[in-house]
């Protein structure tokens, strides 16, 4: 029974270091959803604040009493909090994105530095390989009588 080359042995290490960098994807897809998402809600209550203060624009040429312009001043000051908040959240999933972002670049690079190191033993042992075979040979063609030409 013979001993496992030393790229055999590396299998188990470079299945595990591909599986984090998979999991690593996968967070980073998941933050990235939650960036789009939480772009798109702040989009939504721009948009949303725009309409509302064209009926403010709208309304105020024809005319307003104090309830009303009350009742305006402070949804859009609650909409300009809801705003701040969504701001202060997207900051936040795309923080969680750049950390995800570089946790997977880490991952990434383990395993491609680990694929590489695999592929310098097996080069390394294919080279070791044909130095003995070609020695073999070498060695069965001295022994080898030598025919004589005709």
């Amino acid at each position: 029974m013979s001993t496992p080359s030393r790229a055999a042995r590396l299998a188990p290490v470079v299945n595990i270091a591909e599986e984090a960098e998979r999991k690593a994807v996968q967070r980073l897809g998941h933050f990235q959803q939650q960036v789009a998402q939480a772009q798109a809600k702040l989009a939504e209550l721009e948009r949303f604040r725009e309409d509302y203060q064209l009926q403010w624009i709208n309304r105020g040429g024809q005319g307003v009493n104090g309830s009303w312009l009350l009742n305006y001043q402070r949804f859009l000051a609650q909409l300009e909090t809801a705003m701040t908040q969504q701001r202060q959240s997207l900051a936040w999933h795309q923080s969680n994105l750049n950390n995800a972002r570089g946790t997977w670049q880490q991952a990434y690079a383990r395993v491609e530095g680990l694929r590489k190191l695999v592929q310098r033993y097996m080069d390394e042992a294919r080279r070791l390989e044909d130095k003995r075979e070609q020695k073999l040979l070498d060695e069965l063609s001295q022994r080898l009588p030598r025919s004589s030409a005709y």
